[in-house]
């Protein structure tokens, strides 16, 4: 969970699922009413006005309607932030901005609430044993997180309270937001649109399932435990439960903090190296992606500091909810890919593009190999031919400068002046999301202004000995 310091709180957090979908039902009728009467007046305009005024009538619907999800909080928020992460396919371009303004939407519940949360989910004896700090170091939509420190042993941990009722109310309130949508005229039902929500419905179970995030996170702490590089908290099953994840606390910088943006460039580019083979590990080795790629998941330890003997800078990975497993199906034409668009194989690519259903071989051979060829420039940090990069993409040594380079930019760009765009089809929900994932690995190391070439790594991955 990705958690901001909260801007306010409040005594309950409203679940109840019969005054949330009055609430909604009332929001979409009052939305639907305003579109059909935008549409009827708007009917004798020519094109070019009607085209405006209907974007402008979207953002205003959009702006509506978040307003009406960010009163309700709980999961109904967090739906909202999935939907404006990952529903650039099937959401207008409108709608998805209103709804990333949900994310500064942060209220937090106040203590007595939640110390009763506590006390009926761990019991009062084990509470006792821990001194928790009244105020929530973060919240967010489906819970927050409290610091504490074990009476015994004067361990500090955290703990991440869900918020009341929640988890029952996700399919409800899925519903519900997919209904307000369509009553406001903002996205139409089709399998594809179907097929992705119930992805995001998906994902909300497991998000809430913090029984399941606490086996994955020690599942990841297992699997990293030999290399120096990454932290990842250890969960305390005795003060774990349903609706509790009580873990060792570990501190570090925020990615974007001045104190990383301080680190000599050899020790950012390191940090960079370190976040593309975790993805390539997650991808390659174990089928198993953490795909939220908010930068609130990590943080920065930095070497010899706060008591820190390790002379290693280390990412600290903090959230384990959003893990999704990958299929070998689906695994084997995106590894197919890389590798085509690594060696430079055009008609590869398009295979791969075509078995994932997201390329057809209807489309026109001029059509199929210009989305190849966008395809294999998201790989240009890690090519072997870097006879096509920028001169500012690279430093005096030879290096990618990952910040600089401005790819995904010029990707977008590249994508945009071709006819591809009349001829795409929604990628299958996976690929959505280990697409979301991949510009959040390019991001963070961009971010860190890291400055190397992926080739070496991407190679080890790609021709295992």
């Amino acid at each position: 969970m990705s958690t901001r310091k909260p801007a306010k709180s409040v005594s309950r957090i409203k679940t109840g699922s019969f005054e949330r979908r009055l609430s909604l039902t009332k929001a979409g009728l009052f939305a639907g009413t305003r579109m059909a009467s935008h549409m009827a007046t708007n009917w004798f305009s020519d094109k070019e006005t009607r085209e405006q005024r209907h974007r402008a009538m979207l953002s205003n619907q959009s702006r509506f309607l978040v307003d009406e999800l960010g009163r309700l909080k709980g999961s109904v928020v967090k739906i909202g932030q999935v939907m404006a992460l990952y529903g650039e396919h099937f959401l207008p371009d409108e709608v998805t901005e209103a709804l990333h303004t949900l994310e500064d939407q942060t209220t937090s519940l106040e203590w007595p609430a939640n110390e009763r949360v506590l006390k009926e989910e761990m019991g009062a004896d084990r509470l006792a044993e821990l001194e928790v700090a009244p105020e929530p170091i973060g919240a967010a939509s489906l819970g927050q997180v409290h610091r504490a420190v074990r009476k015994s042993d004067g361990l500090e941990l955290v703990l991440k309270v869900q918020y009341p009722g929640v988890a029952d109310a996700v399919d409800s309130d899925l519903n519900a937001v997919a209904q307000l949508l369509k009553v406001a005229r903002l996205v139409s039902f089709g399998p594809e649109f179907n097929d992705w929500l119930e992805e995001v419905r998906e994902m909300m179970h497991r998000e809430v399932d913090y029984r399941l995030e606490a086996r994955t996170t020690e599942k990841f702490r297992t699997m990293l435990s030999g290399d120096p590089r990454f932290v990842v908290p250890r969960v305390l099953q005795e003060y774990s439960t349903d609706h509790i994840i009580a873990s060792t606390y570990e501190h570090g910088h925020s990615v974007s903090s001045p104190e990383v943006a301080a680190l000599p460039q050899a020790r950012r580019s390191e940090l960079g190296k370190a976040a593309l083979e975790l993805f390539f590990r997650e991808l390659f080795d174990w089928g198993e992606i953490q795909t939220d790629p908010n930068f609130g998941n990590y943080r920065i330890r930095i070497a010899n500091e706060s008591g820190e003997d390790s002379g290693q800078d280390k990412i600290v990975l903090l959230d384990f909810g959003a893990v999704q497993s990958y299929t070998d199906e689906f695994l084997t034409p995106v590894i197919q890919m890389i590798k085509a668009s690594y060696e430079g194989d055009l008609g590869a690519v398009i295979d791969g593009g075509v078995t994932l259903n997201f390329m057809s071989r209807d489309w026109p051979e001029a059509v199929l190999e210009k989305f190849g060829s966008v395809c294999m420039s998201v790989l240009e940090p890690l090519a072997r031919d870097r006879s096509e990069w920028p001169d500012y993409a690279v430093n005096s040594q030879g290096e990618y400068r990952w910040k600089q380079s401005d790819l995904p930019s010029r990707v977008a760009k590249q994508a945009a002046r071709s006819a591809i765009s009349r001829y795409f089809r929604v990628p299958p929900k996976e690929f959505v999301f280990l697409n979301r994932k991949l510009i959040g690995v390019y991001t963070f190391i961009a971010v860190l202004y890291s400055e190397f070439n992926g080739e070496d790594i991407l190679r080890r991955y790609l021709y295992p000995e």
